[in-house]
């Protein structure tokens, strides 16, 4: 982990040179940014192992950039931002970031956090690996297909538009059909080992899941609330 690259995309110069010190001091390969268009360049030549991205910037704000990042990249993404309305942490989500921090924050939780993102992304390139080499079948429920592999999801055909977080929940809760997991356990199997999120992360993207997977998302057939446990996946 020591030697990750970890892009910073800050405005407020004060918090940036706080968060590049503090980055710098665990040994992280710290870059920075202070504006959206700037975060861009900085990501297409840097190749950042991580971003700490704000949401509130000069030129494009953090959310565009986010959506621009997952389009090109794949990156884990961690948003900052200092409003607290859920709405705003579900836009962050739903653009494809992989967790968010409200301002304020504890450094000591923001490197938590980064360690745990960047294991988990250490894990999955490691599995996806190991799936391609043992050349994996694809799961199949109906009209869908999961092709751990390829990191994709089709609907009758046609490709998934799914974030990475998207995919790894959906391939998991797949992989161990009608099996039911706690919000706990999932955000520690999907999020990484020591995620400190909200556990209602877990229902946003399963609410986004079901929108794309499910004939009648608010009657599912494949990603099946269990009352007072969790969720499971059918077919």
């Amino acid at each position: 982990m020591a030697s990750s690259r970890i892009m910073i995309v800050e405005d407020d110069q004060t918090l940036l040179g706080v968060l590049k010190y503090n980055l710098a001091k665990e040994g992280y390969d710290v870059v920075t940014a202070t504006d959206g268009a700037q975060a861009l360049e900085v990501a297409r030549s840097g190749k950042p192992d991580l971003v700490v991205l704000d949401v509130m910037l000069p030129k494009l704000d953090g959310f565009e950039v986010c959506r621009i990042l997952r389009r090109e990249m794949i990156v884990p993404i961690l948003m900052l931002t200092a409003k607290t309305e859920e709405v705003d942490k579900v836009v962050g989500l739903e653009l494809g970031a992989d967790d968010y921090m409200t301002k304020p924050f504890s450094i000591r939780e923001l490197l938590a956090r980064i360690r745990a993102m960047l294991r988990r992304t250490e894990m999955m390139m490691r599995e996806i690996a190991s799936s391609q080499e043992a050349g994996p079948s694809a799961i199949k429920a109906g009209r869908l297909e999961i092709d751990p592999a390829r990191h994709q999801a089709c609907l009758g055909g046609s490709p998934l538009d799914l974030s990475r977080k998207e995919f790894d929940l959906l391939a998991f809760l797949a992989s161990n059909r009608s099996r039911v997991f706690s919000r706990d356990y999932l955000l520690e199997k999907v999020w990484g080992y020591d995620y400190a999120g909200d556990t209602r992360t877990v229902d946003v993207h399963i609410r986004w899941l079901r929108q794309k997977i499910e004939v009648d998302p608010a009657h599912p057939r494949h990603l099946v609330t269990v009352r007072g446990v969790g969720y499971k996946f059918e077919g």
